[in-house]
């Protein structure tokens, strides 16, 4: 299980790689990496997948100047490496009101 602790130290360490997709969508989304970095910190993993490959990730949930945001971020424990894989504004078709339970199954 990845604990966030980990993730938030190599965010603050600078060991952190952005995928260019993310970086697209987080521009098309009014998204900075400084709230991504603040979700990181200060939010918490409402999610785990262990079995994404090449390494597992977690989605973190957490609130920015009053907007919910999740970040997919992909682990890689060997190299203590945080991957950015997207960051966007959950809604409530796909969640609950709390912005951190799925609606429905997966």
């Amino acid at each position: 299980m990845i604990k966030l602790t980990e993730i938030s130290d190599s965010f603050e360490s600078g060991s952190v790689r952005w995928r260019k997709h993310a970086l697209e969508r987080m521009l098309e989304r009014g998204i900075l990496r400084r709230d991504v970095r603040e979700i990181v910190l200060n939010g918490e993993i409402i999610e785990q997948y262990p079995a994404s490959a090449p390494y597992p990730g977690v989605l973190v949930h957490g609130i920015v100047s009053g907007r919910n945001l999740h970040v997919v971020i992909s682990w890689n424990d060997k190299s203590k490496l945080a991957y950015v894989i997207s960051a966007y504004e959950p809604d409530e078709i796909h969640f609950m009101p709390d912005m951190k339970t799925r609606r429905g199954e997966r």
